[in-house]
């Protein structure tokens, strides 16, 4: 237990009152979002053919599940808040965990914006009174649940638990109604669209498996919490290994449901498949269940994004690379100062997106490069603290570690690609600004 000051906070102490279902809700509502919506057609574009569709994001859910293997004996090894910053900054010094804290607190507050924006252009749809209002209606909703977790860590997790719950339900719904309304879709179709072959089906395996890699992220949510997670040593391999199989038990679901009611060739290039799907299962209701579908996916990525981006303030304050005052928490467990710092960024992002779409652009190099920190890191803990206390051990250590880096190498590549490419196409509002982040980063949002 933590003991109060006499202004009611207290100095650098968190509250370790979260449990497994949390880790598992934190880990669904940040990694499942709009990026499965909007990857299916980037992939159906590079593979024709639905089982090559389909194994290339069992591909990615190996991936995922490997770097969970390393993440859950870091987890359990450091059990501090920061998430990767703190494997960095212990395994490879100050200057690598300032590059990475810094670009993650940053690209956080970032995505809790677009997630933001996107709900407010969509929800600007579904009601015509509140068309044109996207910037206003998404600084509403990111400052609403910062103001929801300021009460302290119990709201915050009761709020992810929640949304998250809201937000599966609403994917099991889509999924059993295709199935109802579909008639077989490319599993019947009689496209004679050939598959790519030789050199080319190198390059779409390649493209599809980091637009796939990049909707995966988010599966390490739990990690940014180890400090406040009640049994470390048991909770986080736990949320990370069973958060992980349930989002690729969903994303295969959502796309075979897909492949179902439409053609590769209907969902080839489609920016958003599932819409397209919405509109055969629905009819002409299939926008406004798709919209619908969508906003009750991002709540629960707004929630995750606002507690990560938190703790990661909170980690870099503490250990003296910010301001003290960010690691001061409060009677409920919330890094009050942190908190705020980190909702007035995302604010800021969402008033500013259009000028700020560069540097997240380029930040979503870190994002990955960040992963790959953290696999080094395990060979460089495992070498130099081979006796320290480790709750779990990565099983495989090291080819399964050693495949994780390399598969986080390969996405690094294209993530740093793509930014070059991007970089100097600014978008024409801060709404299309937004969108243009979720199809860079493909996570749960992007």
């Amino acid at each position: 237990m933590t003991v109060p000051t006499t202004t009611g906070e207290h100095r650098g102490r968190l509250l370790r009152v979260l449990g497994l279902g949390f880790g598992l809700a934190v880990i669904i509502g940040n990694t499942i979002g709009a990026g499965i919506f909007r990857t299916p057609g980037t992939i159906a574009a590079h593979l024709q053919s639905p089982w090559l569709f389909l194994g290339v994001w069992i591909i990615g859910g190996l991936y995922a599940l490997l770097g969970a293997v390393a993440l859950a004996e870091l987890g359990t090894m450091l059990p501090r808040a920061g998430g990767q910053y703190v494997y960095s900054r212990y395994a490879l010094g100050e200057y690598a965990g300032f590059i990475v804290g810094w670009s993650d607190w940053i690209s956080t507050c970032g995505s809790a914006a677009a997630v933001s924006l996107v709900i407010g252009e969509f929800a600007g749809k579904l009601i015509p009174t509140l068309n044109g209002r996207d910037v206003a209606i998404a600084a509403f909703v990111s400052i609403a649940f910062a103001v929801l977790q300021w009460r302290g860590v119990s709201w915050g997790s009761r709020t992810q638990n929640t949304t998250s719950l809201l937000k599966a339900i609403a994917f099991l719904i889509l999924i059993a109604a295709a199935f109802v309304a579909g008639s077989g879709g490319a599993f019947t179709s009689s496209s004679t669209t050939a598959t790519p072959v030789g050199l080319g089906l190198i390059i779409g395996l390649v493209l599809s498996l980091q637009a796939v890699i990049y909707t995966y992220d988010g599966w390490s949510g739990v990690i940014y919490f180890s400090e406040e997670v009640k049994d470390p040593g048991r909770s986080i391999p736990r949320a990370l290994f069973g958060g992980v199989t349930a989002v690729l038990f969903i994303y295969l679901l959502v796309n075979v449901a897909l492949l179902y009611v439409l053609s590769i060739s209907e969902m080839s290039g489609k920016d958003f498949a599932a819409g397209a799907a919405a509109q055969v299962i629905f009819g002409v209701h299939g926008d406004t269940v798709f919209r619908v579908l969508t906003i009750a996916s991002m709540l629960s990525a707004i929630n995750a994004y606002h507690l990560m981006s938190t703790c990661v303030l909170f980690a870099i304050s503490r250990d003296g690379l910010f301001m003290k005052a960010g690691a001061r928490v409060n009677e409920g467990g919330t890094p009050t100062i942190a908190l705020l710092l980190s909702a007035t960024v995302a604010v800021l992002f969402i008033v500013f997106g259009q000028s700020f779409s560069t540097v997240l652009t380029v930040l979503a190099f870190f994002f990955v490069a960040n992963y790959a920190l953290s696999f080094i890191s395990l060979f460089v803990l495992r070498r130099r603290e081979p006796g320290k206390e480790r709750p779990y051990r990565a099983w495989g250590h090291p080819w399964t570690t050693g495949l994780a880096l390399a598969a986080s190498l390969l996405a690094q590549r294209g993530s740093s690609w793509t930014s070059m490419n991007t970089a100097s196409t600014p978008a024409a509002t801060p709404a299309e600004a937004s969108a243009e982040e979720f199809s860079l980063y493909a996570f749960d949002t992007v």
